[in-house]
């Protein structure tokens, strides 16, 4: 027997920005369960930036997306019907297969949640990959220590405001953060407890980074790279520390991007600049939970989602998050 399911395809590969035309949304049979699989109602699914680098067709850390194929990426949803030992109908489970209604989920691949312990988001975004990005990134990429002034772009993205509140809540002597919109800024800075926070469209952002932090920076945590970069160069201190998580302004260039003007400052400041992919940290995973998940529950760990209503929008949803729309995690209601 098999059930019916929506989901959403990789139409075309995109030249420069994806539009409307880069998704088809398709309908299929998805089969029972064989041994060891799950049939899972997908409940809430992520859009994240890495997606936009698998829907290109060349070589990365991760295989690009098929033509014609449904995209993928974490969802959580409830189990329907289970042919593995250990999970049950009604099950709630992390997986990574989300883009559609139902999907087969190999049982070694699923890990069980809680929806009483946390808002199912809350799995996908504060406590789930964004969360340990920034966890990983901090603490052991950037080796942030007490006392470094911590400066953080796309600070009210999903990555980026629990990147700087981690700095905040482990001894930061300032933590500082680029947003988009006044709005965005004003969450940062009034209600995630930054020190400073300013509007990239608003000044040259070495200018406004100098105002912000006259004494330097010690760590910069990078989810935007390009003149942001290029800023932090100048401003970090000697012996500062870049955690390069993330280039979102250049993912969808057409034309190679120029490095940093100003890359020569790494060898007289000594800089440590380290790219990370939050898959080589999956050995902090444990710890941090055991450290963020109380600071999440007590309110001292603040997060906000931007939720989009039914699958047909994913790739609204998607659009939006590469354009800097939504403030926090953005995420697809499915059921």
């Amino acid at each position: 027997m098999t059930v019916s399911s929506t989901e959403i395809r990789l139409a075309a590969r995109p030249q420069g920005w994806p539009d409307a035309a880069t998704f088809a949304t398709a309908r299929t049979e998805v089969p029972d369960p064989g041994p060891g699989q799950l049939l899972v109602r997908n409940l809430l699914m992520s859009v994240d930036p890495y997606m936009r680098g698998r829907m290109d067709d060349r070589k990365s850390y991760v295989p690009p997306f098929k033509l014609g194929e449904a995209l993928d990426g974490g969802a959580v949803g409830e189990v329907v019907t289970s042919a593995a030992d250990g999970f049950e109908p009604g099950d709630v489970v992390l997986h990574g297969l989300g883009w559609r209604e139902y999907a087969l989920v190999g049982a070694s691949s699923a890990a069980k949640v809680d929806p009483s312990v946390a808002p199912l988001g809350a799995y996908l975004g504060v406590l789930g990959m964004t969360g340990l990005t920034a966890y990983a990134g901090l603490l052991r990429s950037a080796e942030f220590k007490a006392g470094d002034v911590v400066f953080v772009s796309s600070a009210a993205g999903a990555v980026g405001q629990v990147a700087g509140q981690l700095a905040r809540l482990k001894g930061a002597a300032r933590v500082i953060g680029s947003a988009g919109s006044a709005e965005k800024v004003a969450y940062v800075r009034d209600e995630l407890g930054f020190d400073a926070a300013f509007d990239y469209h608003d000044g040259p952002i070495r200018e406004q980074l100098r105002t912000a932090a006259p004494d330097g920076i010690d760590v910069y945590f990078d989810n935007v790279g390009g003149d942001h970069l290029e800023a932090a160069i100048s401003a970090l201190n000697v012996h500062g520390r870049i955690c390069v998580c993330g280039m979102i302004s250049v993912y969808n260039a057409t034309e190679p991007t120029p490095a940093p003007r100003n890359l020569s400052q790494v060898i007289g400041k000594r800089l440590t600049l380290r790219g990370m992919l939050v898959g080589d940290h999956r050995d902090l995973r444990d710890e941090f939970l055991r450290d963020v998940a109380p600071a999440v529950a007590d309110g001292s760990l603040r997060y906000r989602e931007t939720i989009f209503e039914g699958l047909e929008s994913a790739p609204e949803a998607f659009l939006a998050m590469l354009r800097g729309g939504g403030i926090g995690k953005n995420l697809v209601r499915i059921a």
